[in-house]
């Protein structure tokens, strides 16, 4: 088995696109990402699965919450290129992007998206290269109810986006 095999493979897995959020002081910072699931009902918990390169990761660790939201299909490449092809270690991602404080501090994005998850982490899982991060919704909302969801296989099919060299994760 090749790497590219394993990719291909991979890419029938059906996923979302989602903005993950974070905020820690003054500092905000999202990240696009194919893992947010849910793992319960009652209580409502979910988790999503987070790079340890990242800043978000960085963050996450110390704060202990985040929002999630779900892309839209009309999500431009440039819009996704902000949460997903740069690093907030060096860049606002906020800088031109419209969003609301919500009730936990994190960035909810209302541009380009469907609705909003945001959730106090409970558990931490390492997975090796990443960090699985499991928390329970303390709010929820819907910002959209009129367009699809943006999934994995339409980003790569329709929109034709590509992970850029040097990008920390695939989506």
């Amino acid at each position: 088995m090749t790497i590219a095999d394993l990719n291909q493979g991979l890419q029938y897995i059906t996923y979302g696109l989602y903005i993950v959020t974070v905020s820690d002081g003054e500092k905000k910072n999202g990240m696009i990402l194919n893992t947010v699931f849910q793992v319960t009902a009652t209580p409502p918990r979910v988790a999503i699965s987070v790079n340890k390169n990242s800043l978000t990761h960085e963050m996450l660790l110390r704060t202990k919450c985040f929002a999630a939201m779900p892309l839209s299909q009309r999500a431009t490449l440039p819009f996704i290129g902000t949460f997903g092809f740069r690093t907030g270690r060096t860049y606002d991602k906020f800088i031109n992007v419209p969003f609301t404080t919500g009730k936990l501090g994190c960035p909810l994005v209302t541009q380009h998206t469907l609705s909003y998850l945001e959730v106090q982490v409970q558990q931490t899982l390492d997975v090796g290269t990443h960090t699985l991060f499991v928390g329970e919704v303390t709010d929820a909302g819907v910002f959209n109810t009129e367009e699809p969801a943006l999934t994995y296989d339409y980003y790569h099919h329709v929109i034709k986006g590509k992970v850029p060299p040097g990008a920390t994760h695939q989506f």
